[in-house]
C-alpha cells in the first residue's frame, strides 16, 4: 500500500472539526495518472494530493473521480505540510505562507471548479437543508453576522462517489469572497473554519487551521 498522510484541513478553534485530506508525499511512487485516480477512489477522501516535487512545491490534485487543476483544502493542508511559499498546480502558482496557527494560501477565483452559490435567509436554514440529489455543485450560505463578515455555509458537491457533503471548501469560499468583495469568517459543516480576504490583483487569500491526524 502506498504511503500516505491524513490531514484535517479547516479545523475549527479548538482543533476539532476540519476536512480531512490524503497526502502521498512520494509522488514518483504512484507515476501514473490512472493510478492516482484509483488510489484516490480507494481512499475516498474529497481530496487526495500527489507531491511530484516537495522543494518546488508541485502537486496533482484529485477527487474521488476527477483531476482537479486547482483546489481549496488540498493546498492549504499540503502548504502546512510542506512548509513551502508556494505551490505548483495545472491551474498556476498558488502563493503560501504560515502565520501564527493559521496557513494561508493565494489564488485565483478563476482557478476554482464551477460552484453554485445559493444564499439563504438565515444560518438556521442553511443548518436544516438536506443533501440535494446528485447534480450541480451547491454551496449553500447565509449571514451569521453580515456587519462582521460572518458566514455559515454548506458544502453538496453532488457527486456519485459516497462525499455528499463537504466539510470545509476552499475553492467555493474563495468565490463567495469574490462574489461578495469582502474578507469572511466562515463556519462550514459541522464547525470547521475558513478565513478569506481579497487582496490586490484579484488574489483572494484562503487560510485556516491543519492538523495532522
Amino acid at each position: 500500500m502506498t504511503d500516505y498522510d491524513v490531514l484535517r484541513v479547516f479545523c475549527g478553534p479548538h482543533g476539532d472539526r476540519g476536512n480531512e485530506l490524503g497526502v502521498v508525499r512520494e509522488g514518483s511512487d504512484v507515476p501514473d495518472e490512472g493510478e492516482r485516480q484509483a488510489l484516490a477512489a480507494k481512499l475516498g477522501f474529497s481530496e487526495t494530493v500527489f507531491v511530484d516535487d516537495p522543494e518546488r512545491g508541485v502537486i496533482d490534485i484529485y477527487t474521488p473521480t476527477t483531476r482537479l487543476p486547482f483546489a481549496g483544502h488540498p493546498c492549504v493542508g499540503t502548504a502546512w505540510l510542506l512548509d513551502v511559499p508556494e505551490l505548483v498546480t495545472p491551474a498556476g502558482v498558488v502563493g503560501a505562507r504560515l502565520d501564527g496557527e493559521f496557513t494561508w494560501i493565494e489564488a485565483r477565483p478563476e482557478w476554482a471548479p464551477p460552484r453554485t452559490l445559493r444564499e439563504y435567509g438565515s444560518a438556521a436554514e442553511v443548518e436544516k437543508l438536506q443533501v440535494p440529489p446528485p447534480g450541480e455543485w451547491i454551496y449553500a450560505w447565509a449571514w451569521e453576522d453580515a456587519a462582521a463578515g460572518r458566514v455559515r455555509a454548506r458544502g453538496f458537491p453532488g457527486r456519485n462517489d459516497g462525499i455528499d457533503e463537504d466539510e470545509a471548501t476552499g475553492a467555493a469560499a474563495l468565490l463567495l469572497t469574490a462574489h461578495l468583495h469582502r474578507a469572511l469568517n466562515i463556519t462550514q459543516g459541522k464547525g470547521s473554519q475558513i478565513l478569506t480576504a481579497p487582496q490586490p490583483e484579484g488574489l483572494i487569500e484562503v487560510g485556516g487551521r491543519v492538523r495532522l491526524t
